[in-house]
């Protein structure tokens, strides 16, 4: 074999290893990478609940997928059916995309969700089809029948994901992830608890004009939307003025949980930077999931100081 043969081959071993180790480095770099589900009732719980925390997420390249568990078919005081359930798809997946978030959507009626067994089952698939380390959904007590059946369904789904023989043809989850419930103002039976509560200033334009591309809701009021309801808020053609009106809305709701959840806010950040939080979301921890250490959860919510 002459040099030049030999100065071949080494070489050609030599990029054959640094391609063996890039990749290697990837495939441990992807097996980081968090994964969240976020279960909402319709076609705008879960970016209304989470969406800003799932943008902070999908900003530092870990893996998020917003579900509407219901079609949202009859939500909104003037169209129903396929025609509505394809709108609110398609505003929902312009929505995920600003966030970064991949979307799923299941075919149930709007306002017809019930927690059966075929419904759990689903839930579990979903689980585990994404490989979730978190997943977030409403509290089984709130004002909406699919909200609660929601919440219902998802704490069901908690430990049946890791069991083997339920669902035998999606592969169970080796851990049981960390369930949580998203924030709501609802006092009986059992008031919301914050157990982990996240400032989403940085994130809060993105949220908002994420929330911007679902207008059958943001504007239009959804089901409890009417005609008179729509000479209070600005034309549709001035866009600048809808996105103000919807700025100002959605800065009071998260301004509220930041001043709601202060205390928390401290413990998490410290007194300065607590103290300096101006829109937050807010998780309560799901027993029936994971219990997750404090340490744990700075792993899982990788935003604190």
């Amino acid at each position: 074999m002459n040099v030049k043969s030999l100065f071949s081959l080494l070489v050609a071993a030599f990029l054959g290893a640094a391609t063996f180790f890039t990749g290697a480095n990837a495939r441990a770099a992807e097996s980081q990478k968090l994964r969240i589900i976020v279960f909402g009732a319709h076609p705008d719980d879960a970016q209304y609940k989470a969406g800003g925390t799932a943008a902070k997420w999908a900003k530092l390249g870990h893996k998020v997928k917003l579900v509407s568990v219901t079609n949202g078919d009859i939500g909104h005081w003037q169209t129903a059916g396929g025609p509505l359930a394809q709108r609110r798809l398609a505003e929902v997946k312009k929505a995920d995309a600003l966030i970064g978030a991949a979307t799923e959507v299941y075919d149930i009626h709007d306002g017809e969700l019930m927690p059966t067994l075929e419904n759990r089952l689903k839930v579990i698939r979903s689980i585990r089809e994404w490989e979730a380390d978190i997943v977030i959904s409403h509290r089984p007590w709130d004002y909406h029948p699919d909200h609660r059946y929601v919440g219902i369904l998802v704490q069901d789904a908690a430990f049946m994901v890791t069991v083997p023989f339920i669902c035998p043809d999606v592969p169970p989850l080796k851990k049981n992830p960390v369930f949580l419930y998203s924030s709501d103002g609802f006092k009986k039976p059992v008031p919301f608890q914050a157990d982990i509560v996240v400032s989403v200033d940085d994130v809060m334009a993105q949220k908002v004009t994420a929330i911007h591309e679902m207008p059958s809701q943001a504007y239009e009021g959804g089901a409890g939307g009417s005609a008179e309801s729509q000479s209070s808020k600005p034309p549709a053609s001035d866009e600048a003025g809808r996105k103000a009106w919807l700025r100002q809305h959605w800065e009071r709701r998260q301004g509220g949980e930041a001043n709601r959840f202060r205390a928390d806010l401290v413990q998490w950040y410290g007194p300065e930077k607590g103290a300096q939080v101006k829109f937050a979301e807010a998780f309560e921890i799901c027993e029936y999931g994971r219990k997750p250490t404090p340490a744990e959860i700075k792993v899982l919510f990788p935003f604190f100081p």
